[in-house]
């Protein structure tokens, strides 16, 4: 494999949750975020919840330092250019994604994989916002990064079989089990669970049962982990709601159709763990 520097921009949850995985796996990662408060700010998130591994004896402080001592982080990205691949990991929108892959093209070396975690946008049209588009393609981790262990590589039609190979075999280094699949809106994992997420909404909406029972039927009836208004909590409910329009913008099947309810609630800038309230309260971080 030839992916040794990983370049990430994007500081958020799922920016940061890479950073970990990559850089507690060897690879040597430099973190771009807009702005160098929010990456120092990162970076001490970083380090405190490598702490706390540390204090739970879950790695030692030597694997602690060294996984520190290997992320940097920037504000610019002309400090990207010698990556041997970076993973664009900023909001789901695809105007501001096609515009930071045309710079990542024009800064990054010739060889350089542009990669994005986009979870359902397509990713042919980054390509060809690149004069590289075969070296485009989709590494798709999950939330919390450090904890899920699936990824999804998005082979677009462009990307050529060496860049996919390299793709997976990055994800498989970084401790995950990667899977391929088609570059369509949702992929595999979110075309399956955002019908079941909206319907949950739907029941809500129409009084079927509360939050709370729904969520105690799908934990205890299903085995779940959470039920799915925790989840939509936890994904947030704005990047959900991004989710679900850019799936029936594609497919237009009417389970993808966002209910009401949930346009409301971001609307309300309601949007779950990340403000603080959502379907549920957490307190504002």
């Amino acid at each position: 494999m030839t992916i040794k520097r990983l370049g990430i921009v994007g500081s958020g949850i799922m920016g940061s949750g890479v950073a970990e995985c990559a850089a507690r796996n060897g690879f040597e990662v430099v973190l771009r975020s807009r702005q160098k408060a929010t990456a120092d700010s990162m970076l001490a998130g970083l380090e405190k919840s490598l702490r706390r591994q540390v204090e739970k004896e879950r790695i030692t402080q030597e694997d602690c330092d060294a996984t520190l001592a290997r992320v940097a982080v920037t504000s610019d990205l002309r400090d990207l250019t010698d990556c041997d691949l970076v993973l664009e990991s900023i909001v789901e929108d695809m105007v501001a994604k096609r515009h930071l892959f045309t710079e990542l093209d024009r800064l990054c070396g010739e060889s350089t994989i542009l990669a994005s975690n986009t979870s359902t946008l397509p990713v042919v049209e980054l390509a060809m916002q690149t004069g590289r588009p075969d070296r485009v393609c989709g590494i798709h981790f999950f939330n919390p990064a450090p904890v899920m262990s699936l990824v999804e590589i998005v082979r677009p039609l462009t990307a050529s079989e060496e860049t996919i190979t390299e793709a997976r075999s990055f994800a498989a280094a970084c401790g995950k089990e990667p899977v391929e699949v088609k570059d369509q809106a949702g992929f595999v994992v979110n075309a399956l669970l955002f019908p079941y997420l909206n319907n949950a909404v739907r029941l809500l909406e129409s009084g079927v049962a509360s939050k709370e029972d729904i969520d105690t039927a799908m934990k205890g009836g299903c085995g779940f982990p959470m039920g799915p208004f925790a989840l939509l909590d936890l994904v947030g409910l704005d990047t959900s709601l991004a989710i679900l329009d850019a799936l029936y913008d594609e497919f237009r099947d009417p389970n993808y159709a966002p209910v009401p309810l949930l346009r409301r609630m971001v609307s309300a800038e309601l949007f779950g763990r990340k403000s603080g309230k959502g379907f549920y309260e957490y307190g504002r971080r």
